[in-house]
């Protein structure tokens, strides 16, 4: 039961992980005011998200000398680490439950050749590294997202923001709560498997070998037990050698009687030859 309450917890967390991450949204707005007041009042809005391709979304600003507009692209293509962390959360979604149908429906088969076991030992431990690996991963990865999507710096690409004459504003930034909330499940995860790492080593034949083995309070225990029943044997056997004397006082105490007999016949027939003599 504590297993399978393990394993299904590992699958919420990985639904979390990979929901708040994969399905991402955000959207950040500047502004910006020409000195020509024809111009002015140009509000842009930039929306982003998964896989987080930056170089692939871009903008319209406006060219205030110009009276044109130019297109514009983000910096950076952050989609490996995205990709990476949303295919181990899938991953160990899919196991996990699959993971669940076998120890409910299955477990003889399971426990069979202690081969199923193991597997499930050597997939457990490589799902926590990954899930390790692919946290640290993605929260780095974040902070570059939050820097490259930073208002401050996308009013850097701007041409008309570079002229003095001209004001250029952030209105919105991007709210980055869920991806935030997507880093930690990827390290609660992180920590569910590695302590899965425990329950499914003790369903292994590595374990029960070294259960076969008594420890040493066990052994102290059972080296007592042994004296306190060869104490108990001998003390038993006592009683046998202390009813010998009584024994052989018995056996005297029959001699005696036997003497004593003899000595009654002795005297019996001392007094039958007396009467007869008198006759």
């Amino acid at each position: 039961c504590t297993i399978i309450s393990q394993i299904i917890s590992t699958i919420i967390f990985a639904i979390c992980a990979f929901a708040t991450c994969g399905g991402y949204y955000g959207q950040l707005q500047v502004k910006v005011d020409c000195a020509d007041r024809r111009q002015s009042n140009h509000s842009i809005n930039i929306k982003f998200g998964y896989p987080f391709r930056l170089q692939e979304v871009h903008f319209k600003a406006p060219l205030c000398e110009a009276k044109r507009d130019e297109v514009l692209f983000l910096d950076g293509d952050f989609s490996s680490a995205s990709h990476f962390f949303l295919t181990v959360g899938v991953f160990s979604f899919l196991y996990s439950l699959l993971a669940t149908i076998v120890y409910v429906f299955y477990q003889n088969k399971y426990l069979k050749n202690n081969r199923g076991p193991l597997q499930d030992f050597f997939i457990t431990v490589i799902f926590s590294f990954m899930w390790l690996v692919s946290s640290s991963c993605w929260a780095k990865t974040l902070s570059e997202v939050k820097m490259a999507t930073n208002p401050t710096q996308v009013l850097l690409l701007i041409s008309a923001c570079r002229a003095p004459e001209n004001k250029c504003t952030a209105t919105q930034q991007p709210l980055w709560s869920r991806l935030n909330t997507s880093v930690v499940f990827g390290f609660v995860n992180a920590v569910l498997w590695a302590g899965n790492i425990w329950f499914v080593f003790k369903e292994t034949g590595w374990y029960k070998r070294g259960q076969r083995f008594p420890t040493s309070s066990v052994s102290r225990k059972r080296t007592s037990e042994m004296r306190q029943r060869l104490y108990s044997e001998s003390s038993f056997d006592l009683p046998e050698e202390s009813f010998r004397p009584q024994l052989s006082r018995q056996d005297g105490f029959n001699q005696s009687r036997g003497g004593f007999g003899q000595q009654v016949q002795r005297q019996g027939s001392f007094h039958y030859s007396n009467q007869t003599k008198l006759t």
